[in-house]
């Protein structure tokens, strides 16, 4: 009897010993969102590679012993959006705490500017890290006969989600060739929609904003005779003297399955964050995200992920560093 009762007392320690364990467990946990963008784009997968690169659940191997190199308790997880307006605005409202977005976009909303003119600057807004360079497409049939943007008056044009990146920066590139959203029958359809709406006749033409190849776009390519439509000469001069986050770039031949080399307009596609996060919390995100042992997720995660590189991790920042992200680049001598 007495045996028993020793059992039992032994069992109950174990439990409450397991229990306190667990609770304590939960309280080291910490969970980290990550704003992406439509799941057929390139915020959407890139997000989830970082996402993998930061995270250390609690039992994970080390680093260096086939574990995770990621921040100890830290669990992220890349949400889809509509892109990155929407992801500013959820990281200001502490919707998420992180987020993408096109440069050219965060640095309006952070100062108050360019589209975002009239509204409050969000002054709370910071930066992590420059990631890569994103191509405007402009997407149509092989025989549509829109050669130019000029030629996309008249016609039914999907211009992706307000809230998106890319809605913005298609309405700045047809104002720029001399039209606007009057010109167009403008809808909003992102993703695998516009595609199929291009296949199916629905819609003449779509823009997308994302860093190549893209995901929708090698599947549309492969079931349907498409072509990249230039977005160059006058328009594009006008675009990149007026806006200093635009450049002239090139999305190379065979990117798209038939589609010829297309000159276009490129951003920068950057991680953002809000200035209430914690500092040492950004700092170890930071840290995990330029560990050697992340350059091996990034390289074979995504197609892009070759280009997301420490030498780049400032390259045409216009809303001011985190502080905790800030404190690592000069540990790591890449900021004075």
């Amino acid at each position: 009897m007495r045996f028993s009762k020793l059992l039992g007392l032994a069992a109950a320690a174990a439990i409450s010993v397991g229990a306190f364990a667990g609770v304590t467990q939960a309280q080291d946990l910490k969970f980290f969102t990550i704003g992406t963008g439509g799941t057929a784009y390139t915020y959407y997968p890139v997000g989830g590679v970082i996402a993998n690169a930061i995270s250390k659940p609690p039992g994970s191997r080390e680093c260096g012993e086939g574990g995770s190199c990621g921040v100890d308790g830290l669990i992220a997880s890349a949400v889809s959006s509509r892109g990155s307006v929407d992801n500013v605005n959820a990281i200001l409202s502490g919707l998420r705490n992180s987020g993408f977005a096109q440069s050219d976009v965060a640095y309006w909303a952070y100062t108050g500017t360019g589209t975002m003119e009239g509204k409050e600057p969000a002054k709370d807004l910071r930066t992590i890290a420059a990631l890569f360079e994103e191509h405007i497409h402009l997407v149509t049939t092989a025989d549509s006969g829109i050669n130019s943007v000029a030629d996309l008056k008249g016609k039914r044009v999907s211009l992706d989600e307000p809230g998106s990146g890319t809605y913005v920066d298609a309405k700045l590139i047809l104002e720029a060739n001399g039209l606007s959203t009057d010109d167009v029958t403008a809808e909003a359809l992102k993703g695998g929609a516009a595609s199929e709406a291009l296949r199916n006749g629905k819609i003449d033409a779509f823009f997308v904003v994302a860093g190549y190849p893209t995901g929708s776009l090698v599947e549309l390519a492969s079931a349907a005779k498409i072509k990249l439509v230039p977005i160059d000469g006058d328009g594009a001069k006008a675009l990149t003297d007026k806006y200093g986050f635009f450049a002239s770039s090139d999305i190379p031949a065979g990117t798209y399955e038939g589609v010829e080399a297309t000159t276009t307009v490129a951003v920068g596609a950057q991680w953002y964050t809000s200035a209430k996060e914690d500092e040492e919390l950004i700092y170890n995100i930071t840290k995990a995200l330029w560990n050697e042992e992340s350059r091996k997720l990034l390289d074979v995660g995504h197609a892009k992920g070759k280009t997301i590189t420490p030498a780049t991790a400032l390259t045409g920042v216009g809303v001011p560093l985190h502080a905790g992200a800030e404190r690592f680049y000069k540990e790591a001598g890449l900021l004075k």
